[in-house]
């Protein structure tokens, strides 16, 4: 009977595989046609197939597979992301990317807290919480959305990279700020956290740099490069163990895997290379690994959308949100580029920056682990950060290539 019940539940999750998959398939063509990033149209169709629509994808939250696909898959189109950079751009943009990566997220913090304090009454710790939580950008969402639509360099690269190494200081700020809501271990210690982000940051580098130079080794040394045919693979599984081996350590396996990219993208200043055909065959081998990762995620991340939570909590969750991208995304980016004289942002640029921002995997992963550990105020939290999920996406990730356009900031 066990083994009769485990085949059952392999053939449900491979019909499932296979209906999500063709899914995909089905709105990339879709998307290409009616020329928007592809990440939109995912969310939507999986609002449409899960259980508050036709109910035909249904894999719960809080199942193995939904977390297996929420955690590889975001460290795949991460370390696709990585890999898409070059350092001569992040060279002159690395100061922006560094305030707007730490100052950033405590300045909208700050703000969407004041914003759901006053809009929906939330008590200050539960308001300051919301604010953490959301206030990661989402590399998941902008990787695939930079993949499809050109922009300049420097630009998309640098708000990439914010979205590769924020997610560390929106992890910290969010369970510091929890544990004084819960009454636990002690006071909030500005020490403790900067230690603790330099070792989530430091370390995940580290580990992104070990594996990513080791790799190198083998598939691009000019001698002893023995695993070049198998680089495809070999790159899969050192997205793995970069993320384990950081997270092993109490590190961010996303600032690992982002910067293991870093490496695999720049082999060519570093001393490395691939022949041209090995090369060809691990993007195409890449792309379209990142492909099927980001199908799974925007696809069950729809069909995870609770409508009867949202519905309760009424307008205010919108206002909130809305004051979270026109008030809070804005005053970050030009405070925290200003300080930048070295990168000379343009008026086109900040205001580029200021739009392009989606929430997305990582901020409704925060989120359900808030509901998971039943902290104050969860139920209200996980309903307006899928409200910014939502917007964020459905909204400024369609019309990205509009706006690059009207600012002349196309390719």
């Amino acid at each position: 009977m066990e083994s009769s019940a485990a085949a059952e539940l392999a053939l449900h999750e491979l019909h499932t595989t296979a209906l999500v998959l063709g899914i995909g398939v089905f709105v990339a063509v879709l998307a290409r046609f009616v020329k928007t990033p592809d990440v939109a149209l995912l969310l939507i169709v999986g609002m449409l197939v899960g259980p508050a629509g036709l109910n035909w994808v249904n894999v719960p939250i809080e199942s193995e597979m939904n977390q297996l696909i929420l955690i590889f898959g975001s460290a795949y189109i991460l370390y696709d992301g990585g890999a898409s950079l070059r350092l001569s751009v992040l060279q002159q943009t690395w100061i922006t990317i560094t305030v707007i990566s730490t100052l950033g997220i405590l300045i909208t913090c700050g703000i969407t807290a004041v914003a759901a304090h006053y809009l929906m009454g939330l008590a200050w710790p539960i308001a300051l919480l919301l604010g953490a939580v959301i206030a990661s950008t989402d590399p998941a969402t902008l990787v695939p959305v930079f993949r499809q639509v050109a922009i300049r360099e420097r630009v998309a690269q640098t708000v990439m990279s914010e979205s590769a190494f924020n997610d560390a200081m929106g992890a910290i700020v969010t369970f510091t700020l929890l544990a004084m809501v819960m009454g636990g271990t002690g006071e909030f210690s500005a020490t403790s956290a900067v230690i603790d982000l330099l070792w989530q940051a430091g370390v995940g580098v580290l580990s992104g740099a070990v594996v990513g130079y080791v790799v190198m080794y083998l598939v691009g040394h000019p001698r002893r490069a023995w695993a070049a045919d198998h680089a495809s693979v070999l790159t899969l599984v050192s997205v793995i163990v970069a993320y384990i081996g950081a997270t092993y350590f109490h590190a961010s396996g996303f600032m690992a895997v982002f910067v293991l990219g870093i490496f695999m993208g720049n082999q060519d200043v570093l001393g490395f290379s691939m022949s041209q055909k090995d090369l060809h065959k691990t993007e195409e081998y890449t792309l379209t690994t990142a492909f099927v990762m980001r199908v799974f995620i925007f696809i069950l991340l729809g069909t995870h959308v609770d409508f009867k939570l949202i519905l309760e909590q009424g307008m205010s969750t919108l206002w909130v949100v809305l004051a979270f991208m026109f008030v809070a995304r804005p005053v970050t980016v030009f405070i925290c580029a200003g300080v930048d004289r070295r990168a000379r942002w343009s008026l086109q640029e900040l205001i580029f920056m200021s739009w392009t921002r989606e929430t997305g995997v990582i901020p409704g992963a925060l989120a359900g682990m808030l509901m998971g550990m039943n902290a104050p105020g969860a139920d209200v939290i996980a309903s307006v950060t899928l409200v910014a999920i939502l917007v964020t996406i459905l909204v400024q990730a369609t019309t990205t290539r509009w706006l690059a356009e009207k600012l002349d900031l196309l390719a």
